[in-house]
Formats: structure tokens, C-alpha cells, sequence
């Protein structure tokens, strides 16, 4: 989700309790659109990160360092001019606006004291840092907006700063019961829309957990809900806005197993069905969440074409399988033709020339059926026409038999590799997938390319009860697991009939407790094509028991007598080892 009114609230409170008082010791430009200022407060050293990138605009502290370039840019020399060594008097909100003003005292070049704002608008394509004397003239942009680019507001030096009110919404912290239902039961459009077109500062993500308190539909048009809903409605509104006036804010990530989804600095009541990560600070919850988005994000791009490789090979397959049934399902009528030339022989001698047909008793069944004659064949003739339909419908069909079977494995197999790339956190994760699909001859190797070293590791996991256990990415990582790696007496999990992860409890010749079952067929469950169910069948044995079939693929097993349960794929409580060396083994 993007920054909204709340979440910038709370980021505002953030600030004054680290950065208020102190005095800006640097400022760079690490990029284009981007401020990093270093504030010196309470013999403590903050970095403040602002960007007005129109993909992603933020403001959080930082721990981390982004060094600006050799040669500075003009805004950033102009804030050095001003502002360095300049004191943070104030940091502020107006209203609920996704907008921070900085207020701050400093020297001039004659040693007078001075006021500037810098005021930094969180507002996506339309973000922008601006620097302003104390009457509102903008000194300097980062982003110049000129006439014809935009004909709200123009954003350029001497131009008068004002908050443009295209929309002209209402100010949640102040809003009566009267002036809410008539603002939106007014409107004739989704309930959650026209909350959040409304009001300043609130997202659609609280629009919807708005409705999710009050136990109202949504998508329902607003204009449909009766005088006692909308007043349900305003008092969780207004619960809600109390709490943002409080700054009674908890940080949180909602996650998805490693996956992050959104994040809050409410409590989220419509996704207590996934995992929320509480964060110590506004802060914290902004670069935790961007980094892992930007992580998936980058991955997913680095592998669209291994995706677009396999899904094209998956609807080839799956295209060929269809047309092998449709085929199989033609020589259905095999056995018919073979009975007809039996019968033909057996009563053939009798019949006379030219009949087109002739009714016999079958006497597999007991029961008479009518066989179709050629009129231009003898009975012999016509009773060999058959044998030989008979005859090549069942090579058609011992064929196809064979045939289905290996599309049925290729389809498992590309299925297997597309959960795989579901499963990549990282480049290296992508190198052995891209080296298994060139292997099965999905991509051709480069001429005079060699095999890749493949740096890529299992996820370790350590269970509640102290036993190690791993998970493989990918096909090979689970073929080197389950039987280079576990031991007989180790246990093996895996999804019931869908592709996923082996996952190997290393049991030391002992038996673990059910904790650690149940937590190794979660993960089991998350690192599957089933994670998104909400209960997944679980398969698990002992390794010993597991076994390969000779020419199949790697990573693919047959095991019988196996236990079975139903689990979910919540895995947040499960500790993750960070593993840089080889796979750790023991408890």
C-alpha cells in the first residue's frame, strides 16, 4: 500500500520524539529525487531518508548510509546554504494530509536568525520536496512544476506554496455524524470507495478494514445502507480516529509466510487470518517492508523469463495431453471391432452376398448385436477389415498409453519448476532452475557455455524443540536432501499429491515430538503449490522408506505405508537459520 494520512501521523509522532531539537549536521542527494539528512540530537546521530520518487515516495530513519555524489546538486547546495547546522524546531501534519512540514531556525550570512520550512508531500506520481521561506514563497524544488505540466499549482521559485484542494475532501479528525452520512451515503459507488474519496488521508486499505469493523459489505453502494449502518459505521470511524488523534499507533507487517503483503500502523481485523509482525517503530515497518517488497520484486523480474519458458512449456504440454486423450479415447471401440471379425468367422460361412449387415448371437455377453457389413466384401474379407481396424487401434492405444504417461510426467515436472521460481528469494536460487531447464533441453546452453556454479543452499529452519530442519528450493536441492543428505531414520514431508519442497527433519535416531511434525508439515504446506489453501494434506514417512524410481526426474520419489495429516501453511513462528556455509546437521 502507499503512505496514507494515518501511517505519515504516526511517522510525524516518530520524528518529534528522535529529531526534534536537533540540528541537520549533513545533507545529501543520493539520487535525483531523494534527501538524506543527518540530524545530530541528544548525542545521537539519525538519518532521515526522503524520497519523491513517483514509484515509490518515503520518509523514514535509517540506519543505512546513501552516500550523494562527487559534484552536489543545485537543491542540495541550496539546502546547505540554508539549513546546514539549522535547528528542527517543529515537525507537522495539517490535517491528515500525506504532508510534512519541517520547521527550522537558522543562521543567515550576517548571523540573524532565520525560519525556513521544508515540507515534503507524499502524494505518488505528484510527490515533491519544497523549500520555503517563512511567508510561503518557494525558495527551490526538487521537481519544478510548471504551468504546463500541471494547471492546480505551479511548484517553481517565487511561486506562493498552498496545499491544492482538487478533491475537497473532509478532515477526518473533525467530522460530525451529519456531515459523514450525508458525504457518504451521498455518493452511488462501492461503500469502501466512497470512504476513502471522502476523507483526506484515509486509503482504501482503512476504507475496507472501516467496513470489515462495522461488518458492512464493501463493494455495496453507499447510498444503500440504512440510517442505523451508517451510524454503526461512524462510531468505528470514529473509534478509529481517536486513536489516530492518540497517536496510539503499532506498527505491524502483515505477511503472507515470508511473503509481505501489506503493512499498518492500526491493527488489521479483516487479515487476522495471516501473520502480523509487530515493528518497534514506524521507521522499521516502512524499510522492513519496501526492502522485502523490492527483494520479491526484483527476483520476479529477474525471472520473467524463466516464467514465460516454462509457462509456454506448460500449455504446450498441457495442449499435447489433451489431444493424446482425445485421441486415446478414440480407440475406446477397439474390442468391438475384434468381437465383429470373431463373429463374422464364426457365422460368416452361411451368409450371402451383398448383405449390408447381420444379426448374431455374442457369446461374450449372451446378447444379440447387429454387425455393419461391406456389401462389396466377403464375410472373410469383411471379418479381416475389422481384425485390422482392431489390430491398429491397439497399437494406437498401447502407444499413447505409453505417450500420456510421459506428458503427465513433463507436466508434473514443469509444474514443479514454476513453484520452484514461486520459492526464489534470491539470483543464485534462479541459477540452478535455469540450469535444470537447460538440462531437460527447455533452453539451449550458450556454445562453448560451461555449468554454473550453483551457490544456492536449502532453507534451514530450527522446530521449537531444538531439531534442524531443511527444505529444499527446487528440484535438485531436494533430490541432494533426501538422498545424499537425510539419514533412513530421518523423517521426510512433502504435499499430498501436489508439486513442492522435501523437507527433512534430521531425527538423530531418535523420535521427535508432534511439535516438530506439525511444524515441518507446515513448511511442508507453505513451500507448495497448495500454499494459498487454507489446508493442505500433508504426506510424511521415514526417509528410509522413500525411494527413487530409476529415469525419473530429480526430486521425484515413490514411498508407500506413509502417515498423512491436514495442517495450514502459517509459518511465522517457525525460527529460520541464515545459513552462509554448507547444510548444518545435528541438534
Amino acid at each position: 500500500m502507499a503512505l496514507d494520512g494515518i501511517v505519515i501521523s504516526a511517522m510525524v509522532q516518530e520524528l518529534k520524539n528522535c529529531i526534534l531539537g536537533g540540528r541537520i549536521s549533513k545533507i545529501a542527494q543520493p539520487e535525483p529525487d531523494e534527501l538524506m539528512l543527518t540530524i545530530k540530537n541528544e548525542r545521537k546521530n539519525y538519518r532521515l531518508l526522503i524520497s519523491a520518487g513517483a514509484s515509490l515516495p518515503l520518509i523514514y530513519l535509517t540506519e543505512t548510509n546513501k552516500p550523494g555524489p562527487l559534484t552536489a546538486p543545485n537543491f542540495c547546495m541550496l539546502l546547505r546554504k540554508h539549513i546546514s547546522g539549522g535547528k528542527i524546531l517543529d515537525v507537522r501534519q495539517p490535517g491528515l494530509e500525506r504532508i510534512i512540514h519541517f520547521d527550522i531556525e537558522h543562521l543567515n550570512e550576517l548571523g540573524d536568525i532565520c525560519l525556513k520550512t521544508l515540507t515534503v508531500e507524499i502524494m505518488g506520481k505528484h510527490s515533491n520536496i519544497i523549500f520555503c521561506s517563512p511567508d510561503g514563497t518557494i525558495i527551490d524544488s526538487i521537481k519544478h512544476i510548471s504551468s504546463q505540466v500541471s494547471s492546480v499549482r505551479e511548484v517553481l521559485p517565487g511561486r506562493q506554496y498552498f496545499i491544492p484542494n482538487t478533491q475537497s475532501k473532509h478532515n477526518p479528525l473533525n467530522v460530525s455524524f451529519e456531515v459523514f452520512r450525508e458525504a457518504v451515503s451521498g455518493r452511488p459507488m462501492p461503500l469502501a470507495k466512497a470512504i476513502y474519496t471522502t476523507f483526506t488521508g484515509i486509503s482504501p486499505l482503512i476504507a475496507e478494514e472501516l467496513c470489515h469493523r462495522a461488518s458492512l459489505e464493501s463493494s455495496q453502494s453507499a447510498n444503500s445502507f440504512s440510517e442505523n449502518e451508517m451510524l454503526h459505521l461512524f462510531r468505528q470511524f470514529e473509534l478509529l480516529m481517536e486513536t489516530v488523534k492518540d497517536h496510539d499507533f503499532s506498527p505491524c507487517i502483515i505477511t503472507r509466510g515470508s511473503e509481505p503483503v501489506e503493512f499498518s500502523v492500526l491493527p488489521l481485523s479483516m487479515y487476522s487470518d495471516l501473520q502480523q509482525a509487530h515493528c518497534e517503530t514506524v521507521s522499521l515497518m516502512l524499510e522492513t517492508y519496501y526492502a522485502a517488497k523490492n527483494t520479491i520484486t526484483r527476483i520476479r523480474q529477474k525471472s520473467a523469463d524463466l516464467r514465460r519458458i516454462v509457462q509456454t512449456s506448460l500449455e504446450r504440454a498441457r495442449k499435447k495431453y489433451d489431444l493424446q486423450q482425445k485421441q486415446l479415447k478414440d480407440t475406446e471401440k477397439r474390442d468391438k471391432y475384434r468381437v465383429y471379425g470373431e463373429l463374422i468367422n464364426t457365422y460368416g460361412y452361411g451368409l450371402e452376398p451383398g448383405l449390408k449387415n447381420f444379426t448374431a448371437l455374442n457369446y461374450y455377453t449372451n446378447e444379440e448385436i447387429t454387425i455393419p457389413l461391406d456389401d462389396t466384401l466377403s464375410p472373410q474379407e469383411n471379418a479381416k477389415k475389422y481384425f485390422d481396424k482392431y489390430s491398429k487401434q491397439k497399437r494406437t492405444f498401447e502407444h499413447l498409453s505409453g505417450l500420456i504417461l510421459e506428458t503427465e510426467e513433463e507436466i508434473t515436472h514443469l509444474e514443479s519448476i514454476a513453484t520452484a521460481l514461486d520459492i526464489a528469494l534470491s539470483e543464485e536460487d534462479l541459477v540452478q532452475i535455469k540450469e535444470e531447464l537447460i538440462q531437460y533441453g527447455y533452453i539451449r546452453r550458450h556454445a562453448g557455455g560451461k555449468r554454473v556454479k550453483i551457490t544456492s543452499k536449502p532453507f534451514h529452519y530450527l522446530s521449537s524443540d531444538g531439531y534442524h530442519i531443511f527444505v529444499g528450493k527446487n528440484n535438485y536441492q531436494n533430490e541432494e536432501l533426501t538422498f545424499k543428505f537425510a539419514t533412513g531414520n530421518d523423517w521426510w514431508f512433502h504435499a499430498k499429491g501436489a508439486p513442492g519442497s522435501h523437507v527433512i527433519v534430521k531425527a538423530n535416531n531418535e523420535m521427535p515430538p508432534d511439535a516438530t511434525f506439525e511444524e515441518a508439515a507446515r513448511l511442508a504446506a507453505y513451500y507448495s503449490k497448495n500454499r494459498a489453501a487454507k489446508k493442505v494434506e500433508i504426506d510424511y514417512i521415514e526417509k528410509k522408506h522413500v525411494k527413487k524410481v530409476n529415469g525419473a526426474k530429480p526430486g521425484f520419489v515413490i514411498y508407500h505405508t506413509n502417515y498423512s495429516m491436514v495442517i495450514d501453511s502459517d509459518i511465522s513462528g517457525i525460527q529460520e537459520i541464515k545459513s552462509i556455509g554448507g547444510i548444518q546437521s545435528g541438534r
